[in-house]
């Protein structure tokens, strides 16, 4: 099978997935909204909840990164025998690494809550967070090796269980929280949530038994190729840790504003993740074991059209979602969460943050591609150079808007931060593959800016309609409104893409329909 068929298939297969996925981490959120709302408590969760994800996505998230250029090469060496070993030693060292910090981590849970959020004044919310910390902080283990099995079954052209592991977290969560959260409170919650990262490791062990992982007891620090794994995974480690400085600046700072700040900047970020993670993601996964294949000669030029057609079809799909999020943000967010403990409050304050992340958002989702364009070229050590940068300009920013914006000050710094970080990882990027921009994407920007802004127009005359027509029918009536809204937004665009004649809109349609005739056969 030629790349772009594979890339098309993978691409399509991890979409549809991912929708699922998505669809149910917001049926997830929904039902984390309605029983504790955006209050002290479900503050408290948001916090014991992100220290043992930062530290994952440090190690773990490095880890899978650098699993497929690595594995890609002992594979065209014919070494795939070897390659299995290399990497069930590095599965043992990591999840004896992980053990290790666990247990540091419980016993200096005081401290790093109140590192995490020293605004919080209430002493409950403080005794709650440190408590769900140490009950959740074994999710630290089975996160790293999910995220681990994760890569090495990517690496094997193995989409679809990675990313329904995902689908199963999501499920054991959400069935935590109706039966237990009912009984145990948050406590459930966080009950529910270990269990999630349980099933999302080992359900996927038996496909990588089935690519040729075997499991034997080896903690071999001298094979040469642990040291490559691990040299090369520490920049990329720096670089997510910084990047994970995001988070970590939003809880700190938002600790200290009015209570449910951190909740509602956690929910409308998931708004703003449904996009990325359904489309961005599932594009950056699909093209990155090509491009890794292809970095061995960046100058070809293939190299090159594979990241301008992945950059493309990002930016058309991350564009009209955000400004349909920025239009829509008020019905979408009383829809899927108010009810419950969830109100009118917890609605308005997600809205505010919402409108502010939507900006970004299409900065948030260029980043991923072009992240794995230096990654693909082993080069580990730029993209974190440049979110340090990023980082700070998204400190100063916070400090400087918090201020008039509240939570929305730290969400617009953000938004400012990620289009900063773009624009930095573009230029670099274009110095290591040569002929990577050209004038053609100025064009393809400034089309894809004006299909968005008739979408506007067109979603906002539909929205206003449909409420005055609908207000008196409740959820039901809500949710009508939404749906009409998004189809006659999204009917819009693709209108406008085609009299636009935006080259994308025709490839997609062309993968489109070639994936069902296939299923048609």
């Amino acid at each position: 099978m030629s790349a772009g068929k594979v890339i098309a298939r993978a691409t399509v297969v991890i979409a549809v997935i991912n929708l699922v996925s998505r669809l149910l981490g917001f049926v997830r959120e929904m039902v984390i909204a309605e029983q504790f709302g955006a209050t002290g408590v479900t503050d408290a969760y948001l916090v014991a909840y992100t220290i043992p994800y930062v530290l994952m996505s440090v190690l773990g998230m490095a880890l899978a990164t650098v699993v497929v250029p690595i594995f890609s090469e002992y594979e065209s060496r014919g070494q795939r025998k070897e390659a299995w070993q290399l990497f069930g030693t590095v599965t043992n060292l990591t999840a004896l690494i992980f053990i290790i910090i666990t247990i540091i981590g419980i016993f200096s849970t005081p401290l790093l809550v109140k590192l995490l959020a020293p605004g919080i004044k209430d002493r409950e919310t403080v005794l709650l967070a440190q408590e769900l910390t140490r009950l959740m902080f074994p999710i630290l283990v089975f996160m790293g090796l999910s995220t681990l099995f994760n890569g090495l079954l990517n690496a094997n052209n193995i989409f679809a269980v990675p990313s329904f592991s995902v689908v199963a977290s999501n499920i054991v969560v959400i069935i935590s929280t109706l039966t237990l959260g009912e009984i145990m409170g948050v406590y459930g919650l966080a009950i529910g949530t270990v269990l999630g990262m349980v099933v999302a490791a080992l359900i996927q062990l038996p496909a990588l038994y089935r690519s040729g992982f075997r499991f034997r007891f080896s903690l071999d620090w001298s094979h040469p190729d642990v040291r490559k794994v691990m040299s090369l995974m520490l920049p990329v480690a720096l670089g997510v840790s910084v990047n994970q400085a995001y988070i970590i600046v939003d809880r700190i700072l938002a600790s200290g504003l009015a209570a449910g700040s951190i909740s509602a900047l956690n929910f409308s970020n998931r708004l703003i993740l449904l996009p990325i993670g359904l489309f961005v993601m599932a594009i950056g996964t699909a093209f990155y074991p090509t491009l890794t294949r292809q970095a061995v000669d960046p100058s070809s030029g293939d190299m090159a059209a594979t990241l301008r057609r992945a950059f493309r079809i990002v930016v058309m799909m991350s564009v009209p979602s955000a400004v349909g999020l920025m239009v829509l943000r008020y019905p979408i967010i009383k829809l899927l969460f108010e009810r419950g403990e969830f109100d009118a409050r917890a609605t308005e304050m997600t809205a505010y943050a919402l409108l502010f992340f939507s900006i970004g958002l299409v900065g948030q989702a260029a980043n991923v591609i072009l992240t794995r364009g230096f990654y693909a070229l082993q080069d580990t050590r730029t993209p974190v150079r440049l979110t340090v940068v990023t980082i700070i300009i998204n400190l100063v920013l916070s400090l400087i808007l918090i201020g008039p914006l509240q939570h929305g000050g730290l969400a617009l710094a953000n938004s400012i931060a990620a289009l900063a970080n773009t624009a930095m990882l573009s230029w670099f990027l274009s110095r290591r593959v040569k002929n990577l921009w050209n004038w053609k994407m100025v064009r393809f920007t400034l089309q894809v800016l004006l299909a968005s802004g008739i979408m506007a127009l067109a979603v906002r005359f539909v929205n206003i309609y449909a409420h005055t027509a609908l207000a008196g029918y409740g959820t039901l009536g809500l949710a009508a409104q939404v749906t009409v809204s998004v189809l006659a937004g999204a009917g819009v665009f693709v209108l406008a893409a085609v009299v636009l004649r935006i080259e994308e809109a025709f490839l997609i349609f062309s993968y489109g329909k070639r994936f069902l005739a296939s299923r048609t056969r």
